[in-house]
């Protein structure tokens, strides 16, 4: 594992929801959230809501990823916070 970083590690091995390999890399914001909204709610080991693990692995993924992604798949990984909040019957942002 020398060779991994520990956010690489931490996505692919998290206790707390179990995702489709390569599900960030998707372009569909709409495929994304309701991959993780899934994964949330049948997952019994998170230690939030459904909504707050979906939206933290999310979060998590982008903020690591960091300047690594194109712009072009930010974009996409913010839309599906959108689709995500939808999804759980959130408000959407106001804005990003």
């Amino acid at each position: 594992m020398p060779t991994k970083k520990w956010s690489q590690h931490v996505t692919e091995t998290s206790d707390a929801l179990d995702v489709k390999p390569h599900l960030f890399e998707s372009d569909d914001p709409k495929t994304i959230a309701q991959s993780l909204k899934r994964s949330a709610e049948h997952s019994h080991r998170r230690k939030g809501t459904p909504f707050q693990s979906a939206m933290s692995m999310l979060t998590f993924y982008i903020n690591r990823a960091g300047r690594n992604l194109p712009d072009k798949q930010v974009e996409v990984l913010e839309r599906a916070k959108d689709e995500l909040r939808e999804a759980f019957g959130r408000a959407p942002k106001a804005s990003h």
